[in-house]
């Protein structure tokens, strides 16, 4: 046998190994157990749906799928969904920018209005009465950096996680890029907020492309990420799931329709949210991460900027578990409060919780109850994703639990 014809009986066998692993993982006793947990959810109708991957840094563990993608017509939900990711578009744009700060473009202690002029001058909250709408402002104390829009802690907020954005309504002549004047000085708090919207501009003004350009060139098109896109071609449309909610002023009913359903395009796309994707395109993301930055042998970061990624860049700050202002999302629960910490782009878990995942792993989800979560100290990451409101709604923060302690033993069980 010659030289050439000896590599591809190797390669070949590497893939028949690879294959069989993943159908082992895929139909072991574990895996069961995970199926019944999942399917379980959708039959006492705590969620509509839910599509849920496991991978380690070589290979797929479990994919699965259960429920329906629209419980108007009943159509069934598949493994290769199209799901509006919402806020896990999050860390695709902090990984966008932090290949600009690789190449030297901008640096993460640099004022942001240096990119950004409409970022001078920002005014902060100086008093708000929630009774008559009044407020003052002052100066902030400093301006923001790129550091501090990475981490939510630049003053910025969202109308569900603040009741004073929320409830605010500008004087005649006042306008804010972003939203509104700051809760308090940067890098005083962590808050979720319009943050990372502006890490989308960055990521556009320092390198001239719109941000659905730019994923696609230097993210998506490397990683094979071929399902995940602002804008949904029409050809995919039907694989998109329904925008659902819970019924009710409280949304503590059953689950419907939204009313009126997202189209297949995005107006204006931002680096906060908007992102359709697949459980597995966004696990070729996260596996991505979870081997320093590459993945089939593209890389797109270096290991040293996804371990930097991966520390916390608060300090003393802590993250705290916020109260939802706005029926459309519940209170932030998930949270250790106070406890857990934030790198430049993700939560990071402080505590070990029996059964789950490992301290300083990362973390975040979307407002229609996707979520992932990356544990490179075991090696293991999650992607579970269903698609109604409000965001972390009891029933799918028990289905999330029950599927990453699912996801351990599995693990335990393979190794």
């Amino acid at each position: 046998m010659n030289r050439k014809a000896a590599g591809m009986v190797v390669t070949l066998s590497a893939a028949v190994a690879m294959l069989a692993g993943d159908a082992n993982a895929q139909n072991s006793p574990s895996s069961a157990a995970l199926d019944t947990r999942l399917r379980g959810a959708v039959e006492s109708k705590d969620v509509p749906g839910v599509v849920a991957l496991i991978t380690d840094r070589e290979r797929v563990l479990y994919r699965s799928a259960f429920g329906v993608a629209d419980v108007a017509t009943g159509r069934p939900l598949t493994s290769d969904a199209l799901f509006r990711i919402a806020s896990m578009t999050k860390p695709v744009t902090s990984v966008a920018l932090m290949q600009l700060v690789e190449q030297g473009r901008l640096g993460l202690d640099d004022p942001a209005e240096k990119y950004l002029p409409e970022l001078a001058g920002l005014k902060v909250f100086e008093s708000f009465d929630a009774a008559s709408g009044t407020y003052q402002l002052r100066p902030a104390s400093r301006p923001p950096t790129v550091r501090h829009f990475l981490t939510h802690t630049s003053g910025l907020a969202y109308p569900f996680t603040s009741t004073i954005w929320r409830d605010f309504k500008p004087r005649a002549g006042e306008t804010y890029p972003f939203g509104g004047p700051l809760l308090f000085d940067p890098g005083e708090r962590w808050h979720y907020s319009t943050s990372t919207d502006v890490v989308g501009r960055l990521v556009e003004a320092v390198s001239g492309q719109k941000l659905e350009d730019y994923f696609r060139q230097h993210i998506f098109a490397p990683l094979k990420m071929d399902d995940t896109s602002y804008n949904v071609p029409e050809a995919k449309g039907a694989r998109l799931v329904a925008q659902q909610q819970r019924a009710g002023q409280r949304m503590d009913g059953a689950i419907e329709l939204q009313k009126p359903q997202l189209g297949l395009t995005i107006a204006a796309p931002i680096g906060g949210g908007g992102l359709a994707s697949t459980a597995d395109d966004y696990g070729r993301f996260v596996r991505m991460l979870l081997n320093g930055g590459a993945l089939d042998g593209t890389r797109v970061l270096k290991a040293e900027t996804v371990a930097l990624m991966g520390q916390n860049h608060i300090g003393v700050v802590s993250v705290p578990a916020l109260k939802s202002a706005l029926p459309r999302s519940a209170d932030f629960t998930f949270i250790a409060d106070g406890r857990d910490k934030w790198g430049l782009g993700f939560l990071i878990t402080a505590d070990q919780v029996q059964g789950k995942r490992s301290p300083g792993s990362l973390s975040w989800g979307g407002i229609n109850n996707t979520f992932f979560w990356i544990d490179p100290a075991r090696g293991i990451a999650g992607v579970i994703m269903m698609q109604y409101l409000p965001f972390a709604d009891a029933k799918a923060l028990a289905t999330y639990d029950a599927f990453e302690r699912g996801a351990y033993q599995l693990v335990t069980a393979e190794r």
